[in-house]
């Protein structure tokens, strides 16, 4: 299995988190956030291994997970089953957003659409309440199903996702609706899940782009702003360097339908529904219990860092 490689500095700082965090009992065993290796270095990476700094990011995480929704993310996620609740179908005509399948290296594949956007209409059928929660069981399905199935899948840890989103259609009067709800987004996906996106693909960047990304780029990490790739409309080619074209929907240049299961979008296709499917064959539901830990990750000690090229921010 594929190792994730740390400096003996970061070892032995991983090794204080977990003991600390544990002794102070920021977490405790069975907590869905995760309390495995790779749960607590994404916080490492996050606060450049600092100790102090990286506590505080997964307390202020804990108690978000504790009190979101009014009665806490488990509870949340019981009641809103991401890959099937009632207002799915509404929400997706306006921001439709899925994993499906894995690209070439088994990372997941998040896709996004905001073409349709309009959330005055939206807003008509679904609440903003509800809108909101919707966002929130996506981002947190990515840590507590995704990246384990993927992961199972793949025969080797798989830590992050790659982000597809489609621009096309979009201008500036849809980014004037969805800018806080886009920055509250951000936010949560910074704060509560730090890196777990290796890389951003933003597609049919409009002209007003340009504008658009400057209110976008200061709400981000310097980390994050190096995984983004912006292309205009000439971008199937760089989709599928990245992910085959089995598993890219038609409507990206790929070759997949998804027709047995009513279309790409709404079939969450990938590793993890076919455990759900299987749980639901085997009679115990579709949704994976609160608290359940699957270790994803080895650790390895080395004596230098490995280094990773970051994606450089440009607009083709």
């Amino acid at each position: 299995m594929a190792t994730m490689l740390l400096t003996p500095e970061e070892n032995q700082t991983l090794e204080a988190f977990r003991r600390q965090v544990f002794d102070e009992e920021i977490i405790r065993e069975g907590d869905s956030v995760g309390t495995d290796d790779a749960t607590l270095l994404r916080f490492l990476h996050a606060r450049k291994f600092n100790l102090n700094e990286s506590k505080k990011m997964l307390q202020n995480c804990q108690q978000w997970r504790k009190t979101v929704g009014g009665d806490g993310i488990d509870a949340l996620y019981n009641r809103l089953d991401p890959y099937d609740y009632p207002e799915r179908d509404e929400i997706f005509k306006s921001w439709s957003m899925y994993f499906h399948k894995t690209d070439k290296k088994g990372r997941p594949v998040h896709i996004q659409f905001f073409g349709g956007l309009n959330l005055p209409e939206l807003y008509k059928h679904v609440t903003p309440e509800k809108h909101w929660e919707a966002i929130v069981v996506n981002a947190d399905s990515l840590t507590r199903e995704v990246l384990p199935a993927a992961s199972r899948a793949a025969g080797k840890p798989i830590h992050q996702s790659i982000v597809i989103v489609d621009l096309k259609g979009f201008g500036l009067s849809q980014f004037w609706q969805v800018k806080s709800l886009a920055q509250a987004s951000f936010q949560i996906s910074q704060d509560y899940f730090p890196d777990t996106m290796g890389q951003l693909l933003i597609i049919n960047a409009p002209s007003s782009f340009t504008f658009i990304w400057g209110f976008i780029k200061p709400w981000l990490a310097k980390e994050t702003i190096e995984k983004v790739d912006i292309l205009g409309s000439n971008y199937k080619d760089v989709l599928l360097d990245v992910v085959d074209a089995e598993n890219l929907p038609e409507i990206l240049g790929g070759k997949c339908a998804c027709e047995s299961e009513g279309g790409c979008e709404l079939s969450g296709a990938g590793p993890w529904m076919d455990e759900r499917k299987e749980r639901k064959r085997n009679g115990n539901g579709t949704t994976v219990d609160p608290g359940s830990e699957v270790k994803i990750e080895e650790v390895a000690t080395v004596t230098e860092h490995t280094v990773i090229q970051p994606i450089n921010t440009h607009v083709k």
